[in-house]
């Protein structure tokens, strides 16, 4: 329960989060392991349900035959180089969402996204702007015991279990985020 007079930043909220300078290291640290090459794959090839976040490792989840139950793109890696669309084919053919999500934000827009999708049994968010922290969301939304991937430019893929503590941080970082105005 959030301390009198501090926004809770529950999955009722739809407002805006806006990441403020403050709280970019700590989006940095690794919240689970990171993996590279071999090891990503073998890891990738091993989950059960999972989600993914980013063009890059939804991609190589889906060329290694793992399809992510919920996947949160915007065709392209580092906010600069595109992805080949046909990567995406097998999550296309499903259920879809387009939401608009600048960079530095996580809109309510997207947060409601995931929780629909998911209650309709999975399918692909497809990003206009940036879709970074759409991690964090899908922590939030996800069952525990369930993975979250996600690309780490220059490092690998990080493998987030869904449990008790990873949801708490989660609750803690969108707390500390500003809510944005509409």
């Amino acid at each position: 329960m959030p301390a009198a007079g501090t926004r809770s930043a529950s999955s009722d909220d739809g407002a805006d989060r806006v990441l403020p300078e403050s709280l970019r290291p700590l989006l940095a640290e690794r919240h689970g392991p990171v993996l590279a090459g071999r090891e990503a794959e073998e890891r990738i090839r091993s989950l059960g349900s999972f989600a993914s976040c980013g063009d890059r490792v939804t991609a190589d989840a889906l060329r290694l035959g793992k399809r992510p139950l919920l996947a949160i793109i915007d065709y392209t890696t580092q906010r600069k180089e595109p992805v080949d669309r046909a990567a995406f084919a097998p999550l296309t053919e499903g259920r879809q969402r387009r939401v608009v999500n600048p960079p530095g934000v996580l809109t309510g827009a997207l947060r409601r996204a995931v929780r629909e999708l998911l209650a309709e049994g999975g399918g692909l968010i497809v990003v206009e702007g940036e879709e970074d922290l759409g991690s964090l969301a899908l922590v939030e939304a996800l069952p525990a015991g369930a993975t979250v991937i996600y690309g780490i430019p220059g490092a690998g893929v990080s493998f987030v279990t869904v449990d008790a503590r990873s949801k708490e941080s989660v609750r803690t970082i969108l707390a500390q985020m500003e809510p944005r105005s509409r």
